[in-house]
């Protein structure tokens, strides 16, 4: 299965991180998005011209992790 995900813009908001750490969450999100949507979570073929993920409560500041949490909450936000 293929699957194509874009998404034009990432909205956060209040993030307890520096400017720095932008590129090291970008790719915890990516990778944690590949791992939820190849587990078979998501199913079908659809389009979601806009979501709004849940709001979560970052746990840690590691840029690691916040990205994995980000990521959960548009898993969430583009599967309703």
């Amino acid at each position: 299965m293929r699957i194509n995900l874009h998404i034009e813009k990432l909205v956060l908001d209040g993030l307890p991180l520096e400017r720095r750490d932008g590129p090291a969450v970008q790719r915890a999100v990516e990778r944690e998005l590949t791992r939820l949507m190849a587990d078979g979570n998501f199913a079908g073929s659809q389009s979601v011209p806009a979501a709004r993920a849940p709001a979560i409560t970052l746990t840690g500041a590691s840029p690691q992790r916040a990205g994995r949490q980000i990521a959960t909450s548009v898993f969430e936000g583009i599967r309703q």
